[in-house]
């Protein structure tokens, strides 16, 4: 998913600006936690086609995210999904909807076997505009997915990761790092359990 937009472009900034207060916030502060980095040890466990099967089906989703405009307030709310795997296993369609079942965006997921790794883009329902996508792959059992974006004419690094996957459950959450990195801040955090 490459930063998912509630309703606007003007909702994402202030999310990612609200991201980047929070990690300046958190750079200052020696007892604020932070997302590890991956370790240099780490390595590439997904397969590769197939890689996103665990997500097809019907899911309930629990969203917690960073309200619009700040770094420390959070706001929760319910949506659900509808996922497909398609092109046997090569891809995956995320349907996703908020509160009410109102449509909020689609995520599009495609192998690609040349370059051994998977792009993820997002599609808001607002706008119906497909992102660049966020680049990456299965890491030590996590999915790992990073792209560049600009704030305020400052370049950031935004990172979407799928963790906790069992049959039944998962969570996708989304960080962002100013420093090229090395602290992640996360803004987003969405727990799947299956319907």
């Amino acid at each position: 998913m490459k930063l998912p937009k509630p309703t606007s472009e003007l909702q994402r900034r202030a999310v990612l600006q609200g991201a980047t207060a929070l990690i300046i916030a958190a750079m200052s502060d020696a007892a604020a936690s932070k997302t590890a980095p991956i370790a240099a040890t780490s390595s590439i466990t997904g397969r590769g086609i197939g890689d996103f099967d665990f997500l097809a089906g019907e899911w309930i989703i629990r969203n917690k995210r960073l309200k619009d405009g700040s770094s420390i307030v959070w706001e929760e709310f319910d949506g659900s999904a509808t996922v497909h795997k398609l092109l046997g296993g090569m891809a995956s369609i995320e349907e996703l909807r908020g509160p009410g079942g109102k449509f909020f965006g689609m995520g599009v997921r495609v192998w690609h076997p040349a370059e051994k790794m998977w792009a993820d883009h997002w599609t808001g329902a607002y706008n119906g505009v497909v992102n660049p996508p966020q680049l990456g792959h299965f890491i030590n059992g996590n999915g790992i997915f990073i792209s560049d974006d600009e704030i305020d004419g400052k370049t950031i690094k935004a990172r979407g990761v799928w963790d906790r996957i069992t049959p039944t459950s998962c969570r996708w959450y989304q960080s962002s790092s100013t420093d090229g990195g090395n602290i992640w801040a996360d803004n987003w955090y969405m727990d799947w359990t299956r319907a």
